[in-house]
């Protein structure tokens, strides 16, 4: 029986997905639920698991445009599994690495050119010559001599011209071409759209975290041990930005046509950096969640994007995006908005600075926070009181975020 494979709908709104590579060949023996493929969307990459076991047969390439439903492949489930099929597929590299290595000997056999005959003289060039070459900035190697035995002439240096109006040095000038996933696509039209259809601005604020180090220092071991997940930064963020959100509700709203969207939930997008580009997979009513909660499922979350499982699910409906550049070395930046999302606050580096508290100067670990923000749905008013909400939420948070009970909010 031949079984027509077809492509499954990865998610709404997705109407085709780009063979990213085939992880079987033309003809293998495959098992049932083996991954044979990976497949591209807009959102996501996706494994494609056999749907039987059998022979299969290839019917789209690498970087085929596939619509979802499209039959992809066959499998020829009547077929029996070939004996020593492990041995078999363990011998065949080798044999193809083999055949390669005489196939480029005998071409290098056949394509070798007569040796041109050489001495002292090849390729140096006369005083004349590399006086001239000298102020051209062209190296005597980059130029073919036509004189006795190869050597660089006068005239040689004169019609010398450097590669690409440069000088020549001598070292690799390359270069590769490589397709954009349709993912990496996706997220640039996505970007380009949102600078051309919004009217974005940026808010900048700076954070004194010394009050977050010390409870992270008193606490972090005991909250690991307890919760088996460390007390970081992003639980802090999100604690203080879902507050800031509920204050500010239009920043937690989006435009549908004529029509403002307003939530009661805080649904937060994280920016994670997977294999095939930027992910944004949602902390789903972070409202909700306790800093044990959001810490555990950023780690969650991370790991599913980084392994490349994340599912398309896990990254739709978003309310509000943090991004955190910091962890790049990022001293500031402005972040571009999460369509259709209408604001987006930065995370920075933290670097130690000298800042002015009680009337003296005192060095302090500072981060620097941006708030690009719709000005369409979004005021300034709204913008930077959301921004100084996070700040002041940050810079004391055992009072705005824990009800003043450390270890009751961090669950010791």
């Amino acid at each position: 029986m031949i079984l027509e494979m077809k492509v499954p709908s990865p998610g709404e709104s997705i109407t085709e997905v780009e063979i990213a590579e085939w992880l079987v060949e033309d003809g293998d023996y495959v098992e049932k639920d083996q991954a044979i493929a990976e497949v591209d969307s807009d959102k996501a990459t996706l494994e494609l698991p056999a749907e039987a076991s059998g022979i299969i047969t290839l019917k789209a390439e690498v970087g085929d445009a596939v619509a979802v439903g499209a039959v992809v492949c066959l499998i020829d489930t009547s077929a029996a599994k070939p004996e020593g099929d492990s041995a078999t597929k363990e011998e065949a590299p080798k044999k193809e690495a083999a055949k390669k290595e005489i196939e480029v000997a005998k071409e290098t056999k056949e394509v070798k050119a007569p040796e041109e005959k050489t001495s002292y003289a090849t390729g140096s060039a006369s005083p004349a010559a590399k006086k001239i070459l000298e102020e051209k900035g062209i190296s005597a190697s980059a130029v073919t001599g036509t004189g006795r035995d190869g050597r660089i002439t006068k005239d040689d240096a004169v019609n010398a011209v450097p590669s690409m109006g440069s000088p020549v040095t001598g070292g690799s000038r390359g270069e590769s071409r490589t397709k954009l996933s349709m993912l990496r696509r996706k997220v640039a039209e996505r970007l380009v759209s949102v600078k051309n259809e919004t009217a974005m601005l940026t808010t900048f604020n700076e954070v004194d975290m010394s009050p977050i180090f010390a409870l992270r220092t008193q606490h972090k071991e005991t909250f690991k041990e307890k919760h088996g997940v460390g007390l970081g930064f992003m639980s802090f963020f999100t604690k203080a930005v879902v507050k800031a959100l509920q204050e500010y509700p239009s920043v937690n709203s989006m435009i549908d046509g004529k029509e403002m969207l307003s939530y009661d939930f805080c649904d937060i997008s994280i920016a994670v950096s997977g294999p095939k580009g930027l992910m944004v997979p949602v902390i789903r009513n972070a409202e909700n969640l306790s800093f044990r909660g959001v810490e555990s499922e950023v780690k969650r979350l991370a790991i599913r994007a980084r392994e490349g499982q994340i599912t398309v699910d896990e990254m739709t409906g978003g309310t509000f995006t943090i991004t955190n550049g910091g962890v790049f070395g990022s001293m500031l930046s402005t972040p571009i908005i999460n369509p259709p999302q209408s604001a987006i606050l930065g995370m920075h580096n933290i670097v130690e600075r000298p800042i002015a508290r009680d009337g003296a100067i005192a060095i302090a670990p500072i981060m620097y926070v941006a708030l690009s923000y719709d000005h369409r749905i979004i005021d300034g008013r709204e913008s930077v009181g959301f921004l100084v909400a996070v700040k002041e939420a940050l810079e004391n948070p055992e009072e705005l975020l824990m009800d003043g009970n450390v270890k009751k909010a961090l669950e010791l």
